[in-house]
């Protein structure tokens, strides 16, 4: 029962700490370090608030230090994923009844946890579980969680807010109900707040979730959880579990009450899900919510006007930070020829300058790509680009997994705009630039169009305001997040709500109140108070 009507209102976005020498966050964040890689830790899944163990344990180790153990996952399989279901389902009722005071004040908790006692070890599992330096893991794990924890609240608070008008004699209301069963949650590796926000975002709408993570998240997943545990979540309601992705599927997506799923990763991933979950309609108590950010092909475009110091820092920053495992990194670039030569020094430049190794030496701006298979994949494109004759790779190349997943960043120049590192997607620290004739910046706005199946996000770099608008309105569906004067990362929650069309998925904006409408289903209510008690109407009486 509520007694009031409650406010929450705009937050201001967490302040970004700078990690300094000196700062007593650098001497916060490296004591957590140490004390992370003392320990190596045994993770459970979460299955109805149990520990769930089992005998498939898997080694988590650093990509950028092979040799360190940080500890063992429990993973599981097609009986936990039910099992979650279960636990789900039977948290629903309690949970979708729970005052939206008492659950925002759950997540708002959280958020205050994040920004305080669990700060820098929610950075510090980010930055050795996947390889982040300080600055990095410090805008992602840290605040983009806590801005999408306080932001949601807001947003959701809003939309209740909104109700229909009443005429005479009757009262109107709106319900903002959840969904009708559960909510699948599958986040990527790449954005420990994505791996937050994703499952968090359903359950504050009063959905109960299963959630999958990445295998290469779960260090800082499991963190993640634990600080949902003590911010007050009820057990089931978000049930954290390590089963492969081809059983999650099976299991969830043949369960009557399956209500919608929330993704991040793979285009052919989410294609895959689209298309199951489309054949098996028939079985489902509701239509469910596919909500998904996909791949993307992000690009940079320079006009002649451009100053090449904005250009290379642009493409330095958008290519390379995280090692250029961002949805949003710039992988493209189109650099006009009055302008090449001088941007292509200053790139070389950059990447030399570049240190590269762990994240626990604060020095080093990049660390190593995530897994195996991923550096064999960038790999395999740094090698075709070796030997294609209408490519020259400027600088970089050089690949090393000895001891680390280290790949040196790579500016790959391109003779031919439709070459294939300037067309797939490949999740590395790979940029290819093109070099087009100066003059002729429309007709190659219409290829940057064209080249790529995706429309994440994308930059125009330009000192002419006419040259602005003209991309701006030509490359209106190229890119669902669009920059000026800026690298094409860097999306900040109440900001720049993020998210993509075409191949880079639904664009239903995570960070923004569109993307929270789609884990509600409203019920209007009309109350007549003098209902009527003869069918017949005025104009029915004769003259």
């Amino acid at each position: 029962m509520n007694y009031g009507y409650f406010d929450y209102p705009m937050p201001q976005n967490e302040p970004v700490l700078n990690y300094a020498p000196g700062s007593p966050e650098r001497k916060k964040l490296q004591e957590t370090l140490a004390e992370l890689k003392k320990e190596e830790v045994d993770i459970p899944m979460y299955i109805g608030g149990m520990e769930v163990r089992t005998n498939k344990k898997h080694a988590i180790h650093p990509p950028h230090e092979l040799s360190h153990t940080l500890g063992h996952f429990h993973a599981g399989d097609e009986k936990h994923a039910n099992q979650a279901i279960d636990a789900a389902l039977a948290a629903r009722e309690s949970w979708s009844n729970t005052s939206w005071e008492s659950r925002a004040a759950i997540f708002l908790k959280a958020a205050d946890l994040l920004a305080t006692k669990y700060r820098s070890y929610i950075n510090g599992t980010t930055m050795l579980g996947q390889s982040k330096n300080a600055y990095q893991a410090e805008i992602d794990a840290a605040c983009e969680f806590i801005d999408f924890l306080r932001f949601n609240v807001h947003f959701l608070s809003e939309i209740y807010k909104q109700q229909p008008i009443s005429g005479a004699g009757m009262h109107n209301r709106m319900e903002y109900r959840p969904l009708e069963g559960f909510v699948l949650a599958v986040t990527p590796f790449n954005f420990t707040a994505i791996g937050g926000n994703l499952p968090t975002s359903a359950a504050m709408c009063g959905n109960v979730v299963v959630w999958k993570p990445a295998n290469t998240q779960i260090y800082s997943a499991q963190m993640t959880m634990r600080i949902l545990r003590e911010a007050g979540l009820p057990d089931g309601v978000i049930n954290l579990i390590y089963v492969d992705g081809p059983t999650i599927g099976k299991v969830c997506f043949n369960h009557r009450d399956f209500a919608g799923v929330h993704f991040t990763g793979s285009t052919g991933v989410f294609n895959t899900m689209w298309e199951t979950i489309g054949k098996n309609m028939s079985m489902y108590r509701s239509y469910p919510r596919i909500v998904g950010e996909t791949g993307g092909k992000d690009f940079v475009i320079a006009h002649r006007s451009a100053d090449p110091d904005v250009v290379a820092t642009a493409l330095l920053r958008g290519a390379f930070e995280f090692q250029g495992q961002k949805c949003s990194a710039a992988s493209r670039a189109y650099i006009p020829s009055n302008i090449a030569e001088e941007v292509k020094q200053k790139l070389v430049a950059g990447v030399k300058s570049f240190k590269m190794g762990t994240p626990e030496d604060f020095g080093n701006f990049i660390g190593a790509v995530i897994d195996e298979k991923s550096f064999d994949k960038i790999k395999s494109y740094i090698d075709h680009a070796k030997t294609d004759p209408k490519t020259e790779i400027i600088v970089g190349g050089k690949c090393d997994k000895k001891k680390g997943f280290f790949i040196q960043p790579t500016v790959i120049e391109a003779k031919n705009p439709k070459y294939i590192t300037m067309c797939e997607e490949i999740f590395g620290p790979v940029l290819t630039i093109y070099v087009y004739n100066a003059n002729k910046f429309e007709e190659t706005l219409k290829l940057v169009d064209e080249t790529s199946p995706y429309a994440l996000t994308g930059s125009v770099i330009s000192k002419d305001r006419e040259a602005i608008e003209l991309a701006t309105n030509k490359l209106r569906n190229a890119a669902g997040n669009f920059y000026i004067n800026d690298k094409p990362t860097g999306a900040v929650v109440g900001q720049q709500p993020f998210g993509g069309a075409r191949g880079s998925g639904t664009n239903d904006k995570a960070g923004s109140i569109l993307n929270l409408y789609r884990w509600l289903s409203a019920r209007t209510i009309k109350e007549t108070f003098n209902p009527a008690t003869d069918y017949r109407y005025p104009f029915l009486d004769k003259e």
